[in-house]
């Protein structure tokens, strides 16, 4: 991978992680268009979203650090209960990733027509969310706190969790799966960009304890200066972009971007070979 190709990518995900458009989609697509060598692409791919990662750390910082200090007081407060729901909700997902990595990984080298498909199934649930849901409203449940029960989080867990798949939003899934559930949108769009440090942060240290240890070479085919760059690339991209696009997800209408999703599937459609 050339070190522009990795720097443009940086700025895909960056500027795509904090969208219901698919980053990971984004990604592939734009891999194809830049002519950038597949080898070592997932770890390239795991690398940005690390990236992206910090990003969302930066930018929710003083959330972040208010939940910690809830938690260290030792009682079930405000605070201990939203981290119990982050918890809950990564329990599919970490089952996806324990018993099927492998298959995961696979995804990762398949075709552009898979990502169009998932870009279909990301644009049907963010219509459904935002017209259907608008005519049928699903009752918050009275007795939970922060704006969504210990159920409603396990709901969204599973749509992260189908997220794995190139082309499903994983922003886009679980703030429509949470929508649908009842799950006020100003809720939802926090809960969602939060739920999913511990994975990202959990695949990467992993990764790199695997290389420590020399089970296992990482960055292979990539190399370290376009890990480098990507990752600050996307970091950048990143910080703003979850400022400026938190704020567009929780106020815009999610059926433009049901329309950019369509979009770009039929264009996929169409051009991949």
């Amino acid at each position: 991978m050339e070190w522009w190709q990795a720097i443009l990518l940086g700025i895909v995900q960056g500027l795509t992680e904090f969208l219901p458009v698919s980053s990971s989609g984004h990604l592939m697509i734009f891999k194809e268009i830049l002519g950038a060598d597949a080898e070592g692409f997932l770890d390239f791919t795991v690398t940005v979203h690390f990236a992206t990662v910090l990003a969302t750390i930066v930018v929710f910082w003083g959330v972040i650090c208010k939940l910690f200090k809830g938690l260290f007081k030792f009682s079930y407060n405000d605070e201990t209960d939203y981290i119990c729901k982050i918890l809950v909700s990564l329990i599919p997902v970490a089952l996806v990733g324990f018993f099927l990595k492998d298959q995961v990984d696979a995804l990762f080298s398949g075709s552009l027509v898979q990502v169009g498909i998932g870009l279909c199934i990301t644009a049907a649930l963010l219509w459904v969310s935002d017209s259907a849901g608008r005519r049928f409203k699903v009752p918050v449940a009275r007795d939970s706190r922060n704006g969504i029960s210990y159920l409603q989080a396990f709901i969204v867990g599973i749509a992260q969790a189908f997220a794995v798949v190139p082309g499903i939003s994983r922003s886009g899934s679980t703030i429509a799966t949470g929508l649908l559930s009842g799950v006020k949108r100003e809720s939802m769009a926090q809960f969602s960009f939060l739920m999913v440090l511990i994975p990202i942060i959990g695949e990467q240290s992993l990764d790199l304890l695997k290389v420590a240890l020399g089970k296992a070479e990482f960055g292979g085919g990539v190399g370290s200066p376009a890990l480098c760059l990507g990752f600050v690339a996307a970091f950048i991209s990143g910080v703003f972009a979850c400022k400026v696009m938190v704020e567009m997800v929780k106020r815009s209408k999610l059926l433009w971007f049901a329309l950019y999703c369509l979009v770009v599937a039929i264009l996929i459609f169409i051009f991949a070979r």
